[in-house]
């Protein structure tokens, strides 16, 4: 294959790259009263990458470069959504940056090279391709942690991703190494075709799964591994928490349907137990501990562990339906959560962080419009019918139980159960507490953040109600027959 024609499918990621390193440039000569330009065209920058993508889009599977970058109906499907997460994440934090004075162009220039890495990740048909894109995700990921340097709590934050990811990343290619080893390839396809065949081999491939699947479950946050993420939800500026609570989830399935497809080979049947234990434990520490959470941030960091079981639930079945179940709830997640954070920054009036449960008293009678979407955000994430999130449950509960994993399905909907109770209680604060008058919280003078909130809100509901495209179309691209 000529060079030009490996180049051909990797278009939105070449423009992606140069693009940004255009708007690093430009910005050297904004000054801090004009940063609005930058942040426009980063916007722009968002805006033709994805319209790149749903013009090349047509379904068909391309291998490039020796199968080191492969361009499929998932793959685009999930870059779609990365970008319009990550081009919602630039709108919600505008103002909240302006406060406090980090409204600078570092803010958009590592978000896209964040999405740049997402992208690679999802595309990975090589090990070494894998590792690239995590690795270009999580670099940015741990700066945009540390942006604002005046504050203690996200610097240790920053500290704690960093130290932490770094073990998540030694293990993960320690186990890299061992399917090396075990197979003689870095490529996916060859060692899932070479897998069943290992012989004496065959130990030293089951070890470098583990290894695998642990750092696949670091980068969720799943339970036993999520010990980095309440820390670094709560002490990372709330514009940067929404940034990297949502976009990042759909990279990071993305990497594990890879892996576990490709790189785990033909061990599927021993790596499903291994993944359905994982989505217990989250399920179990993320709903038990969010109870218990008084801080916003802090509870919807546990609420993600929780939604990281469930996500688990769809890659518990390790077939068509499964993963596009996964990935359905992998979306679904990602607008509810960049909602969910963008609710505590439409209460960060004059730079106050309202971050605390306390500060939603009677938001619902002081605002009655702003309150109503934060219940159409909270009920989508309990997984209310009809709202947007009961689908998604509902989907990978499906796929759990079609599966051959009732068990599991069992227990995912008494977690549901127990986990409806934290997101009610926001609801009862806004609609039944008293107004809390010494309270510095209120609402942010923002009309695109409000007009963004209330379309991504709402939206909760109307996909709710019309959920058959999206769930046709995610199942579409795993070859699964609707």
């Amino acid at each position: 294959m000529s060079i030009t024609n490996n180049l051909m499918p990797m278009v939105p990621e070449l423009f992606l790259l140069g693009a940004t390193f255009a708007l690093l440039l430009i910005d050297l000569f904004v000054t801090q009263a004009r940063r609005g330009l930058t942040h426009f065209l980063a916007l722009v920058v968002v805006i033709v990458t994805l319209t790149l993508i749903l013009r090349g889009s047509d379904g068909v599977a391309v291998s490039t470069f020796g199968g080191m970058f492969l361009k499929d109906a998932p793959s685009d499907i999930l870059k779609a959504f990365i970008l319009i997460t990550t081009g919602a994440a630039f709108i919600y934090a505008k103002q909240y940056l302006v406060d406090r004075g980090l409204f600078q162009g570092e803010f958009h220039v590592l978000c896209l090279f964040a999405a740049l890495g997402m992208m690679i990740l999802v595309s990975a048909g090589n090990l070494v391709t894998v590792y690239l894109g995590l690795e270009l995700l999580a670099l940015s990921s741990y700066a945009l942690v540390a942006m604002s340097r005046d504050s203690a709590v996200a610097s240790e934050a920053a500290m704690k991703y960093f130290v932490l990811g770094a073990m998540a990343s030694g293990m993960l290619l320690y186990g890299m190494s061992m399917i090396y080893g075990a197979t003689g390839s870095l490529d996916l396809a060859t060692i899932h075709a070479a897998s069943p065949d290992l012989g004496e081999n065959r130990m030293l491939m089951m070890f470098g799964v583990v290894f695998l699947i642990v750092g696949i479950a670091f980068k969720f946050g799943a339970a036993p591994f999520h010990m980095w993420l309440p820390d670094v939800y709560q002490g990372a500026p709330t514009a940067i928490t929404l940034f990297i609570g949502s976009a990042p989830k759909l990279a990071a399935f993305g990497m594990a349907w890879r892996l576990l497809e490709g790189g785990a080979g033909d061990f599927d049947a021993w790596w499903r137990d291994i993944i359905a234990w994982l989505a217990v434990a989250s399920l179990a520490v993320g709903n038990v501990i969010a109870i218990a959470q008084t801080n916003m941030k802090r509870m919807l960091a546990y609420s993600t562990i929780s939604h990281v079981g469930f996500l688990f639930l769809g890659l518990s079945n390790p077939s068509s339906v499964g993963y596009a179940a996964a990935m359905f709830y992998a979306i679904t997640y990602a607008l509810m959560s960049a909602g969910a954070f963008a609710t505590v920054i439409l209460l960060s009036r004059n730079g106050y962080e309202a971050e605390q449960i306390s500060d939603y008293a009677g938001l619902a009678r002081k605002h009655p419009w702003q309150g109503f979407l934060v219940l159409l955000l909270m009920a989508s994430l309990a997984g209310l019918p009809p709202m947007f999130g009961f689908w998604a449950k509902l989907a990978v509960l499906q796929a759990a139980v079609a599966g051959g994993m009732l068990w599991l399905a069992i227990v995912g909907v008494l977690f549901a159960v127990i986990g409806a109770y934290y997101y009610l209680r926001i609801i009862k604060v806004m609609y039944f507490d008293p107004v809390d008058d010494s309270s510095k919280a209120g609402l942010i003078n923002d009309p695109q953040l409000r007009l963004l909130l209330s379309v991504n809100a709402l939206l909760m509901l109307v996909l709710g109600l019309f959920s058959g495209p999206l769930i046709a179309w995610c199942q579409s691209a795993f070859g699964v027959s609707s």
